[in-house]
């Protein structure tokens, strides 16, 4: 382990013990020395046991330490993740370990314990220190081999997962070595079954390898929440949105029935197009191969009209994130600081690297001020042209809320899911006609917009459009997000999904929501869900996803609305500052209020998929006067 890696983990330890030594010894009673005497005229000021005022203090002591463990784990993180190797791994263990020996110490649990319930506290105060509990219960120090042997087993199988050897065996050809980025590209434009049956597979090889891990990790992570008072992970895991699991689910059921009709409209269209592509029968359910998404969560390249396959193929990488900050620059946000660039990790690797790195793209907030990192693997084209935007939605947030009004453990968003619906929401603005007419990417044409704020996206342009946002959004999205990931992952720590049926459940709920299955019955010899690195990295929160697709379009249609007077098909927020100023107003808030109460202030309405519905009204119409007379459902 290298010199600066031991002495960052030594700060960070030394920072998490001096705070634990205080909230072992802070007495509020402690009577002061002879020397410690208030000076002639002063008055002392007595901090009362089990008060606001000791509350207070306690949290000032423990976000200092929070920042220190958090900036070194986090730090170690990023480099795991830019270079795979086994000291970086080891690094990052060890810096892991340190942040959760200080968040779920002891110390920190028994006086939050005694200031959860205390009477007097501001929102502030409160909303600090629940979230501080709900840290604790990630790793309770009540069970450090536990804990410690969690950290690990993540450690370990994001580098199995990320460090896998794809080898693909298409027919009639020698197996060759291929990575992600490769398989993605095979299934989004082949037109050879065979070769997309094979890449398909060979996607799903490394899911057996993580298997045994996630059973350990179920276990492991369900004690470390059932110790703390929370009724399984997935329950800690909702609780950032003060809800149950039962809430949870309900609210995503809710929102998958809202979107039903239109999705089984759109199901109906694909499943019949991709028959007549493939020169099959129409099947009930879409086989899993045909689709241009590992998981089906896209299912890009069914659009000639609207496909966005060769825009930006040409493209430098680097001016697919420079335009993203000019985007941002131009709604009046700061330019990003000179260690955003200087630290990043922003390209594709070459074929020959020495190196190997996590493919999956990512923004970084290293100290939860001012060090802001992505890590990507940006090649040309334009779903990079889209990921750039969306990433730096993640970094403004970031910078938005690093101010000193804002304490350490509150720099989050005002929920999981607004960070991502911010992201996305800018990703979608940057997908819409004009913005990509002024970089000259499409012709200027398609609807200009009005002054009603409504849909009037019903011209065969318009409809190619709509199309492929429902194909590669949040139509074909949510039926996963909220369906087959979330109702698993719920399954698996919840119900405590046994071993034998990992896979059978996860087939079973993609059959039900997405109306998908795979290319022939697969039993539990694969693992199917474990090929989807939320499992293992970033475990029972994919409804974030889910409900950032919901936020997005209410602040989309709020924006289209009340700030640019603009059809919500065909609106430019490219260079309007008070586009920039109403986000700026969300973002800056962090986690200080309640996200519920934060959405109906930026758009006068409750979470709702109503806004989505509306703006993909014109394109249901159309489906189903194209499938007058098929059976629609599945």
């Amino acid at each position: 382990m290298q010199t600066r890696t031991v002495a960052g983990i030594g700060m960070t330890l030394l920072a998490a013990g001096l705070v634990t030594i205080f909230l072992l010894t802070y007495d509020p009673n402690e009577v002061p020395a002879p020397d410690a005497a208030p000076a002639r005229g002063e008055r002392p000021d007595p901090v009362r046991p089990g008060s606001p005022e000791e509350a207070q203090t306690f949290l000032d002591a423990y976000n200092e330490a929070y920042q220190a463990a958090w900036t070194r784990a986090e730090g170690a993180k990023f480099n795991a993740g830019a270079d795979i190797t086994a000291a970086h791994t080891a690094a990052r263990i060890e810096a892991d370990r340190a942040l959760a020996d200080f968040t779920g110490s002891r110390a920190v649990i028994e006086r939050l314990r005694l200031f959860r319930d205390l009477p007097g506290l501001t929102e502030l105060q409160e909303r600090q220190i629940e979230v501080a509990w709900q840290l604790a219960a990630h790793a309770p120090a009540t069970a450090p081999a536990r804990v410690a042997e969690m950290l690990a087993t993540e450690a370990v199988l994001t580098d199995s997962l990320y460090a896998f050897r794809y080898v693909l065996r298409a027919p009639g050809a020698d197996p060759r070595p291929v990575t992600p980025n490769e398989i993605d590209a095979i299934l989004r434009d082949s037109r050879d079954p065979a070769l997309r049956r094979a890449a398909w597979d060979c996607s799903k090889t490394v899911g057996p390898k993580l298997k045994d891990g996630v059973e350990k990790l179920q276990g492991l992570r369900n004690a470390n929440a059932r110790e703390m008072g929370f009724s399984s992970f997935f329950g800690l895991e909702v609780a950032d949105y003060g809800l149950t699991s039962a809430e949870m689910m309900a609210l995503m059921d809710e929102i998958l029935a809202a979107l039903r009709p239109l999705y089984e409209q759109l199901h109906c269209w694909v499943r019949h197009e991709l028959a007549a592509r493939y020169g099959e029968p129409v099947p009930d359910l879409i086989p899993a191969h045909w689709l241009g998404n590992r998981w089906g969560q896209s299912w890009p390249g069914l659009v000639p009209a609207a496909d966005t396959g060769d825009l930006l193929r040409d493209a430098e990488p680097q001016w697919l994130v420079e335009q993203a900050e000019r985007f941002y620059l131009s709604l009046g946000f700061e330019p990003l600081p000179a260690n955003f660039w200087a630290r990043s990790d922003l390209y594709a690797l070459p074929a020959n690297a020495t190196r190997r790195k996590n493919t999956h793209a990512s923004a970084w907030h290293i100290d939860l001020d001012r060090d802001v990192r992505a890590l990507m693997s940006i090649e040309p084209g334009f779903e990079w042209f889209q990921t750039t935007h969306h990433e730096l939605g993640h970094v403004y947030y970031y910078l938005s809320y690093a101010r000193p009004e804002v304490p350490m453990v509150l720099r989050r968003g005002a929920n999981r899911a607004f960070h991502e619906g911010v992201g996305s929401l800018i990703e979608l603005a940057a997908s819409q006609r004009p913005y990509l007419a002024r970089l000259d990417l499409v012709a200027a044409g398609g609807t200009s917009g009005g002054t009603s704020g409504g849909s009037s996206g019903d011209t065969p342009d318009e409809i190619a459009w709509l199309l492929e946002q429902a194909l590669t959004g949040g139509v074909v999205f949510l039926p996963f997000a909220c369906g087959t990931m979330t109702h698993w992952e719920h399954d698996l720590y919840e119900e405590d999904l046994p071993r034998h049926l990992y896979n059978t459940r996860w087939w079973e709920l993609a059959a039900r929501h997405q109306g998908i299955a795979p290319p022939e019955p697969r039993g539990e010899e694969h693992c199917d869900p474990a090929t989807k690195t939320h499992v293992i990295d970033d475990p029972a929160q994919y409804y974030d996803y889910a409900l950032s697709t919901v936020i997005l379009h209410q602040l989309h249609r709020y924006i289209c609305r009340e700030i640019l007077q603009a059809d919500v098909h065909a609106a430019d927020y490219y260079g309007n500052r008070a586009v920039g100023l109403y986000l700026e107003s969300i973002l800056r808030l962090g986690a200080t209020r309640d996200w519920s109460r934060v959405m109906r202030e930026a758009t006068g309405e409750g979470l709702s998929a109503d806004a989505m519905l509306e703006y993909f009204a014109p394109l249901q119409a159309w489906l189903e006067e194209r499938n007058a007379g098929r059976p629609v459902g599945f």
